[in-house]
């Protein structure tokens, strides 16, 4: 069953599954969404389980209940549509990731926004830079009621847009602007997920198009660099010089919505012929 701030875009026969990332919501992806369906595609936005709620909702749910929702909407996705891409923001692309090494035949191609295995943009202060061993100190009993807090600039560049996403997650409006904080033992969840994915990018055979803010205040551009080094597929990567992490909402949204549109359409290209995918340089 379909959560209630996912969003559904009909259009032709291939289809884009957008994923949000970890404390967000669908409507970080709306943009990309409706853009992709201007030209064409139909388009799902899937809200992962534990999300857009309470941080409760969110502690009841692990990263497996997160990647259950990620398969359930691509099978929605995929019975509606010849060929279904994906596209994810954050952790939301390490999701799309598992999903192409875990269901090559369904996975045509990927957009991977921001891909996130580990928080060690410039924003965050040296003690997260070690929450790679959150798992560790969880399972220990430490630090359950804890959580690392969101701050300024909050991953958006666009004051405009940072005001009004960062006005409804202060708010309490997680529904539209995600929570304002990671607790503790979510990001020990992400990093169970992170290091599952990393061992297995080699199995990734769909050609992605990365796409990374350059200075990237939340996941430094080396999370894009293991994409590039790990995956077994063609890879092709924009890096973007007015933006932060959000880039799907951020100053340049138009020219990640165009350029993955194309990147999609040279993917059904090189699958009518046969032939490889005409990658762009970096």
């Amino acid at each position: 069953m379909a959560n209630s701030n996912e969003f559904f875009l009909p259009g032709g026969r291939d289809g884009v599954l957008l994923i949000h990332g970890l404390t967000g919501t669908p409507a970080e992806m709306r943009f990309v969404g409706k853009g992709l369906n201007r030209t064409g595609y139909t388009v799902m936005g899937a809200q992962l389980a534990g999300h857009c709620g309470s941080e409760k909702d969110l502690l009841s749910t692990g990263w497996r209940d997160w990647y259950r929702s990620v398969t359930e909407a691509a099978d929605r996705l995929s019975s509606q549509v010849d060929r279904m891409y994906v596209g994810g923001l954050s952790m939301g692309a390490v999701l799309a990731l598992k999903l192409a090494a875990d269901r090559p035949r369904q996975v045509a191609g990927l957009a991977l926004y921001g891909t996130t295995f580990a928080y060690d943009g410039w924003t965050i202060p040296p003690i997260a830079k070690l929450s790679f061993l959150l798992p560790l100190a969880v399972r220990l009993g430490i630090g359950r009621n804890k959580k690392f807090m969101e701050k300024p600039p909050y991953g958006i560049k666009s004051e405009r847009v940072r005001q009004r996403i960062a006005g409804s997650m202060l708010a309490g409006d997680s529904a539209a602007g995600g929570l304002p904080g990671n607790p503790w033992p979510a990001l020990a969840e992400f990093y169970r997920l992170s290091a599952r994915v990393r061992r297995r990018l080699d199995r990734v055979n769909a050609p992605c198009l990365v796409v990374h803010a350059a200075n990237d205040d939340i996941a430094s551009v080396r999370n894009a660099h293991i994409v590039r080094e790990k995956v077994d597929a063609q890879v092709e990567t924009l890096l973007l010089h007015d933006s932060y992490h959000m880039v799907t909402v951020d100053q340049e949204h138009r020219e990640v919505i165009a350029r993955s549109a194309d990147f999609f359409s040279r993917c059904t290209a090189a699958r009518v012929s046969g032939e490889r995918v005409a990658v762009i340089p970096a």
